[in-house]
Parts: structure tokens; sequence; C-alpha cells
């Protein structure tokens, strides 16, 4: 089992509320980084994962490394869509992330929603690419929605920060299939530990009831209706967490005046 520190580095901006993917970009790349953190977390429990966005006014770390999967949550859909895209920038604030993690025995890996077009040079990029190479960073690219303009540069950009097949470039055109499964199966992590006999992803994601794997070729509907069930079992819990926290509140004030 690989012991990985991981950044996610989302982006957010204004090109991701297209909806050439289902619902949106924005929507079918957070479905892809719920799963991707379930993934690296029950592949190694000492594995953690962080998120980080990129549009908008600049790079924005949204949660640290972690295993707490509420705290990716919570960051994924707390952020807005908005302004442009900080491609080099965000990679850098991800490495400088990557850098402050507690295990320096973690290896380095960044990968990088890419749903906009890069206006960085190919020069750029590849100076961009040789620096986290030094630094050993591995960088996965899953490259979507603008990809008749951003291959060609990420090809380019993967060949220099390839180490040994170290990083991958995904490249997902629209279609009918869910990003999040196309990403399943794709090098970012089949390394992970994909058994294509039966269909193990690694683990399911936690909500889907009793661990209960997900096959990779489910049908999108069942595969969405899933997801919805999910986020609203998640709000319920939410819900019911305030209500007790308010049934509390008065006890608690009472043995407040009490003392």
């Amino acid at each position: 089992m690989v012991l990985e520190a991981t950044m996610i580095a989302i982006d957010n901006s204004e090109y991701m509320r297209n909806e050439d993917y289902p619902t949106s970009r924005y929507e079918a790349q957070l479905s892809a980084t719920e799963y991707i953190f379930q993934n690296k977390v029950n592949s190694n429990p000492e594995n953690t994962v962080g998120l980080l966005a990129y549009g908008g006014n600049g790079p924005e770390v949204l949660s640290t490394l972690t295993t707490d999967f509420g705290k990716i949550l919570s960051g994924a859909h707390e952020t807005k869509v908005h302004g442009g895209s900080h491609f080099s920038s965000g990679i850098q604030v991800a490495a400088l992330a990557l850098k402050h993690r507690q295990n320096k025995v973690q290896n380095q890996r960044i990968i990088v929603f890419v749903g906009s077009p890069i206006t960085e040079s190919e020069k750029d990029l590849e100076k961009l690419a040789k620096k986290m190479k030094k630094n050993n960073i591995a960088i996965d690219v899953v490259n979507f929605g603008e990809e008749s303009i951003n291959t060609s540069k990420l090809e380019k950009f993967n060949n220099a920060i390839n180490n040994h097949d170290n990083s991958h470039l995904v490249t997902i055109p629209p279609g009918p299939r869910l990003l999040y499964e196309i990403v399943a199966t794709s090098p970012i992590l089949m390394e992970e530990g994909y058994d294509m006999d039966n269909g193990d992803l690694g683990g399911g994601m936690d909500g889907f009831g009793g661990g209960d794997l997900i096959d990779p070729n489910m049908d999108p509907d069942l595969a969405l209706a899933l997801r919805l069930s999910l986020e609203e079992e998640r709000a319920r819990q939410e819900r019911e967490a305030l209500e007790q926290e308010k049934a509390e509140k008065p006890e608690l004030d009472k043995i407040d005046e009490d003392q």
C-alpha cells in the first residue's frame, strides 16, 4: 500500500458552470474529488488528503491534509464558482501544503482538475513541472471540458513531470459516463488497488450503506441517485446534530447557573 499525502486541486473558475458534464463541470469534479478521497484513505490508513481551489481571485486552501471526510466535503461545497484559472500558482500552493505534511515519510502527490483554458505558456509549464519533479512531487491531471485547447500543453507538462510513470494525464471528453467513473478506472487510481475481476474500487463511498462497493460501470442514473441519497443523509445527520445541540443547551445553561 502506497503511503501518500495528496492535495486535490479543483477548478472553480467561471468555466466550471458549463453543463456539458452532468450536472455541471463543477459538480462532476466534486463527485470525483469525494471518490478520490475515499479511495486514498481506504488504500492506506495513514494516507492524508487535502483540498485546494485555484480559481476565483487566486488559490485557496479549503482543507489541510486530513483523514476527515467532513472537512473535505465542507470545503468543496462552500466554495464559489467565480473568476479565472490560476493553474501554476495553484500547483505551487498545493506543493507548499504538502511540504508541511506531518509525516515526512509520505510520498507527495497532487491531483489537479483542469476544466478551463490554461493561460500559462508551454515554457512556463515545463519550468513548473521540472521544479515539482525536483521536489519529488508527482502530479496527476484530470483534463476535461476544454480538452481541445489544453491537451497539447498538458501532454508536454506530463512528459516533463513524469518520473518512472508516477504521474498521469487523463483526458475525458463529454460523454454518457460520469466523470468519477472514468477517473476510478484510470491510472490515477488503478494503482490504488482496483481489482478488474470483481469491480472492487478499494472501498465504497462513506454513507452508501454498509460499505458496499461502487461498481464503476453502474447505470449513471443509479450513480446519481446514490450520490443524492448520500447528500440527503448527510443533511439529515447535520439537522439531528443541530437539534441535539439546541436540546442540550438549556441543560448546560442550568448547570452553569447552579455552579
